[in-house]
């Protein structure tokens, strides 16, 4: 044995040189190697089902270095250039997911999530774009400096594309230096909270912050994400605890009701009057994220954009998939922030989202560390609020969703189209000729159990509520600019996601 090494040494030396040599002349092309499942820059893939920005057509779409180059109907016809074909038959080819609400809360705060495990969740989900919140990591994306701490603990660590939101706290909406020197250095918009964040150094904001920030928004033309609670005269957990059993989710849901969303969104909408062509904050855009009460603070919004505010809504699918009245006395996996409300509301939720008066999905992935979840025991009142779902987004809304009549029409718009409109990405959220090669290949009518024995890649999965469930809809194939990062269950070797800056 001995000897048989001794003689293999001269040729894997002279392997190992032959890599060198390679390496030193083009490192990038030899990291390009490592970033994709196919060993392929230019190549079709095809399919019957493929959803473009003109509708859904069979065909073959082009990809060459990243981009989409060009699109053939028929299935089958790869035009005169043809390259190398993958052939997904009955598949569907649509654009890949983009999630504008995530928190992968590093750095400081890796044990709960973290860009590697963040973003492979991401990838064998279809999602090939996350917009990354300024807060749950450690410190908050504040300033300038902040934010370059969050770039280089994201360095060869995504496997998706990753922009970032950074945040608007006091400090900064009465600092236009800071607030300025967050927006240059390429944050895609602001998040501020209306009520405590439950983070330190996240401090809430009043509507004053918020008209501050505004107005500098206005000026870089992006948008301000706001988490609209307003605390109002509700019992508040000390209260309950005495008379109340901290283990039932009730206990947890009357402490933030209804009127907390309504009382914020009505100091919001009253700013945004300025945000119409002519006023004096034209160019700023508000956001409200998480809207979960679809009574008086839906209306409030569909108001405001009938005056012609410049304002928008996200629900995520935990409020149109969960009711209050099915979710287990202990079970706080389904603690978050608003509360997921009754079943009737629920199906307001659905209701509007069909009408459109809802913009776009998010998951608000907000994963914590079990012993912050409380599993064990189970008091609603102290547990971390947050669901754990990035993964899940596509399956998930597709199985309740086709039960409510959505189109995969309309799921691309809410997860591709509106969410890339809302943060800025102009090469991305369509099958488009010129846009990025985002891509998820999947099959709707596949059905899985989500348990144990399913992958999945996020951190802590039997922290988060879906699991159990039987969903629709797997998740075959993800490419990111043309990497084929995500196939049957593995991902690409190396993390060749790039972040995602405002120029």
């Amino acid at each position: 044995m001995d000897q048989l090494l001794w003689r293999a040494l001269p040729l894997l030396v002279l392997l190992i040189s032959f890599t060198l040599f390679f390496y030193l002349r083009d490192p990038h092309k030899f990291a390009e190697d490592e970033c994709s499942l196919v060993p392929y820059s230019h190549y079709w893939i095809s399919s019957k089902r493929i959803l473009t920005s003109q509708g859904f057509i069979s065909g073959s779409v082009e990809i060459n270095e990243g981009k989409i180059v060009s699109i053939v109907e028929g299935y089958g016809k790869q035009g005169n250039s043809a390259q190398q074909v993958i052939d997904y038959g009955e598949a569907v080819i649509m654009p890949g997911l983009i999630d504008v609400h995530v928190h992968l809360d590093e750095p400081g705060r890796t044990e709960w999530e973290g860009f590697v495990t963040g973003t492979r969740a991401a990838a064998a989900g279809g999602v090939t774009t996350v917009v990354d919140m300024p807060l749950n990591n450690d410190p908050s994306t504040v300033s300038k400096e902040t934010l370059e701490l969050k770039l280089k603990a994201a360095e060869n660590k995504i496997y998706v594309d990753v922009g970032f939101w950074g945040g608007l706290v006091p400090e900064n909406a009465l600092n236009t230096s800071i607030l300025e020197g967050l927006l240059d250095a390429g944050v895609l918009g602001l998040k501020s909270f209306m009520c405590p964040s439950g983070i330190n150094d996240f401090p809430m904001t009043t509507i004053d912050h918020i008209k501050e920030g505004l107005s500098v928004l206005a000026k870089y033309r992006r948008p301000l994400l706001v988490h609209a609670e307003l605390q109002q005269d509700s019992k508040s957990h000390l209260e309950l605890e005495g008379n109340h059993n901290p283990l039932a989710y009730k206990t947890y849901l009357d402490t933030r009701p209804p009127s907390w969303e309504e009382a914020a969104i009505k100091e919001l909408v009253d700013a945004t009057k300025d945000t119409r062509i002519g006023g004096s904050l034209e160019g700023a855009h508000v956001h409200i994220v998480h809207l979960s009460d679809a009574s008086a603070s839906l209306d409030l919004i569909k108001e405001a954009k009938r005056r012609g505010d410049s304002i928008s809504v996200e629900t995520c699918p935990h409020y149109l998939t969960f009711s209050s009245e099915e979710i287990p006395d202990r079970d706080t996996r389904y603690k978050c922030s608003p509360p997921i409300r009754d079943a009737l509301n629920k199906e307001k939720l659905w209701e509007a989202i069909l009408d459109g008066h809802i913009d776009l999905l998010t998951s608000d992935h907000s994963p914590t560390v079990p012993q912050l979840k409380l599993l064990k025991e189970g008091d609603f009142l102290k547990a971390w609020g947050g669901i754990s779902s990035l993964q899940f987004d596509l399956p998930v809304t597709w199985s309740y969703g086709k039960k409510h009549g959505l189109t995969l029409e309309q799921l691309s718009l809410l997860w591709s189209q509106k969410p890339a409109t809302l943060a800025g990405l102009e090469s991305k959220g369509a099958i488009a000729v010129g846009n990025d090669a985002d891509i998820v290949v999947w099959q709707p009518e596949v059905e899985f159990d989500l348990n144990d024995d399913y992958p999945v890649f996020l951190k802590h999965p039997s922290l988060s509520a879906y699991m159990g469930r039987r969903l629709s809809g797997k998740v075959f194939d993800t490419f990111v600019r043309g990497n084929l990062v995500f196939k049957d269950g593995k991902h690409a070797p190396a993390a060749c996601g790039v972040p995602i800056l405002a120029k």
